[in-house]
């Protein structure tokens, strides 16, 4: 299959989320590394990876379960950050945002799921 990351926007914009996750969450208690802090940013860089090892893998299916597990990486993040803000660790005027960009993420990787989807599907015909 072999994609060019850098021309995958949805690779982009889970790099990005990625570092503003780091960015928000540098503020968390110096106690929350091991916890919320580590969790977050697995989590985080888990999206991007699953999407480019997809994009690496050598057939359309292959992608499409990759963008699953993105996509419930995606998930996962949401909710840290939740619970993140109901800690108190992370603003509201922080958290928004960033759950703004992972709805738009789960949409784009749904979309691309259901795009390979039709692809496969015709491929089987």
């Amino acid at each position: 299959m072999m994609n060019k990351l850098n021309e995958l926007k949805i690779w982009n914009k889970a790099i990005d989320l990625t570092v503003d996750v780091y960015k928000a969450t540098a503020s968390f208690p110096s106690d929350e590394r091991f916890g919320l802090t580590s969790q977050s940013h697995r989590a985080a860089v888990s999206i991007p990876s699953n999407i480019a090892e997809g994009a690496g893998r050598n057939s359309m299916k292959e992608f499409n379960n990759f963008l699953g597990i993105a996509n419930g990486s995606s998930y996962e993040l949401q909710t840290q950050l939740v619970i993140a803000n109901k800690l108190e660790m992370l603003d509201i005027n922080l958290l928004n945002p960033l759950l703004s960009q992972i709805d738009e993420l789960q949409k784009m990787t749904y979309g691309f799921q259901q795009m390979l989807e039709k692809k496969i599907n015709i491929k089987k015909v």
